[in-house]
């Protein structure tokens, strides 16, 4: 779907950048708005490109710079941090073999910080896409990305409990 489709069905309102941006994003396989996007949206909008920039470096669900088709986001609240989310990102680092913000060879996964996910009962929490995994172990965490790694493009959850 094109930008302007998009601006188009969301709407060209300046209260529906954020939904835009999203979609857009979502749209492509590395997950990002470059620079050429933002000057479409901009001009489309008829809203200056330094606001829609201010608005990909302060959200972390949006991101300027390309991404994995994945991107894991280690939650980094108090609580999480308290029950172990440096253990989670280590084990992370380890499976994935990347640092925080850096992307796979394979472009499959990008590993972020995030700030809280409202998940503060089950951590410490990741998110991937749109769903939370908490109460993490490192054997949790292998099957996590086991199934992301077969997973594909198939609209499926896996449940870890």
């Amino acid at each position: 779907m094109s930008i302007e489709n998009i601006i188009n069905e969301i709407g060209n309102s300046k209260e529906n950048l954020i939904p835009i941006l999203l979609k857009i994003q979502s749209e492509k396989n590395e997950k990002y708005i470059s620079n050429e996007e933002v000057k479409l949206i901009s001009e489309i909008m008829d809203i200056k490109e330094s606001k829609i920039l201010s608005i990909l470096s302060f959200y972390t669900a949006i991101s300027n710079t390309k991404r994995g088709k994945y991107i894991i986001q280690v939650c980094s609240s108090v609580p999480c941090y308290v029950n172990g989310s440096v253990n989670v990102l280590n084990e992370l680092k380890k499976e994935l073999n990347i640092d925080i913000n850096e992307t796979t060879p394979d472009k499959l996964f990008t590993l972020e910080y995030t700030s809280c996910i409202g998940c503060c009962k089950v951590s410490p929490a990741i998110r991937i896409e749109d769903k939370v995994y908490g109460n993490l172990t490192s054997i949790k965490i292998k099957d996590i990305i086991d199934f992301y790694r077969k997973k594909g493009d198939k609209n499926e959850w896996i449940n870890i409990n």
